[in-house]
């Protein structure tokens, strides 16, 4: 049994999703298109990396391996491998293509209801809803309400919020609406409040999540995000792997936004840290003090939030370069009877239109002592990474999934 780590490289998809289509991202691949863009020097840039993608320790876990099996294509600089790990593609089977979707999924909860959105159209939100948050909060209007790139709305607007004190809203492609304030001239615990606000107001539109995007600066070009970004996720809407090791009495370490994700339910000590090197400093330090038959359960968000957003192909790519950089350490804290899992929740490809996730499938590498090098195939639903967990831990298999251990 021992004890399991499981960390979420956030949107980084291999391709190959069987209903791309339905969400208008046949092809999409965001590894497998970082990596050939790398090859043809479109990953270049200068005092940041340069030449092939180069992810030798996670190759070696089968991470190359995984994109073959996802879409039957090499990925430059990702050929061979996958002698030091069980290596999966898992197929995303929820309803959606959002963070929660992925998430619950991967804990061993596929999402089979329809997550409300909101239209393409300017004004995208609701009149009746609008009104009702305005008078629920007493504040004297609102900016932006359509769908938006999160840094180039706040760049958009945020000289007109700071003059008129109203919120800017947004939506994407998720089912999400996103409340972004300046920190100072409104208030960061004003933000949240009425965040709240309207979390109470869309749960009966099954909106999946309200998040706060503080931002602080003077003018424009000069604003930018702060690390005080706050989710208000719906409850998941059945048992998870964390209510199964809760209920069990193990020990469960949520790092970043997992916490969020889940509505801090059986999260356990939730951990926040800013950027994915303080967020796998955490996660490791946490594991290190696990007791057997525990979770430390991790996302990493900036391959999402601060790359595949903004289309940022070069700044991906160093991303996972560095992260592969402490694979090393990672292997390092498994002891004897331990499991780690690396995988994703959806992609979010750099190369492709717009700006939001992409449905693709996620890469599964599984390793640890005892742990036999092999493929587990193109796996039927994430769900199998929860019950795959669940299996190492003892614990009753649940209504999805099915172990590749």
């Amino acid at each position: 049994m021992s004890r399991a780590l499981l960390i979420v490289l956030d949107s980084v998809g291999i391709g190959g999703a069987p209903d791309a289509a339905a969400y208008g991202d046949e092809g999409a691949n965001t590894l497998g298109h970082i990596a050939l863009a790398c090859a043809q020097g479109r990953g270049d840039r200068a005092g940041l990396r340069a030449g092939a993608l180069h992810l030798p320790h996670m190759n070696r876990l089968g991470l190359g391996r995984a994109v073959t099996l996802a879409t039957g294509l090499v990925a430059p600089g990702l050929e061979g491998g996958g002698e030091a790990g069980r290596h999966a593609a898992g197929t995303e089977t929820s309803k959606g293509k959002d963070t929660p979707s992925g998430h619950w999924e991967i804990a061993g909860l596929p999402v089979t209801f329809d997550w409300g959105y909101f239209p393409t159209t300017i004004p995208t939100f609701p009149p009746d809803l609008i009104a009702a948050f305005l008078r629920e909060t007493g504040l004297p209007g609102i900016l932006g309400d359509k769908h938006a790139s999160g840094t180039e709305i706040i760049e958009e607007y945020g000289e007109e919020h700071i003059r008129s004190g109203k919120p800017i809203l947004y939506t994407s492609a998720d089912s999400v609406l996103q409340i972004a304030a300046h920190e100072a001239y409104f208030g960061l615990g004003r933000l949240y409040e009425i965040c709240q606000a309207m979390r109470a107001l869309t749960l009966p539109m099954n909106i999946g999540r309200v998040i706060a995007r503080p931002f602080i600066g003077e003018k424009q070009g000069d604003f930018h995000r702060t690390a005080n970004r706050k989710d208000w996720a719906m409850e998941p809407a059945g048992p998870t792997l964390l209510d199964r090791l809760k209920q069990a009495g193990r020990k469960v370490v949520s790092i970043g936004k997992i916490g969020d994700i889940f509505a801090h339910r059986a999260t356990g000590e939730e951990i926040k840290a800013s950027g994915n090197g303080a967020l796998l400093d955490a996660a490791l330090k946490a594991f290190s003090h696990l007791p057997e038959g525990g979770l430390v359960f991790a996302n990493l968000v900036d391959f999402d939030v601060e790359f595949g957003h903004r289309r940022d192909v070069p700044g991906y790519a160093a991303a996972l370069e560095a992260f592969d950089a402490r694979v090393p350490e990672i292997i390092a804290a498994l002891r004897s009877g331990d499991l780690c899992v690396i995988t994703a929740d959806h992609g979010n490809d750099p190369t492709w239109k717009g700006t939001d996730h992409t449905r693709e499938r996620v890469p599964v590498l599984a390793f640890g002592p005892g742990i036999e090098p092999s493929s587990a195939g193109v796996r039927a639903t994430m769900a199998d990474i929860g019950e795959s967990i669940a299996a190492h831990l003892a614990l009753a298999p649940g209504a999805y999934g099915k172990s590749f251990l």
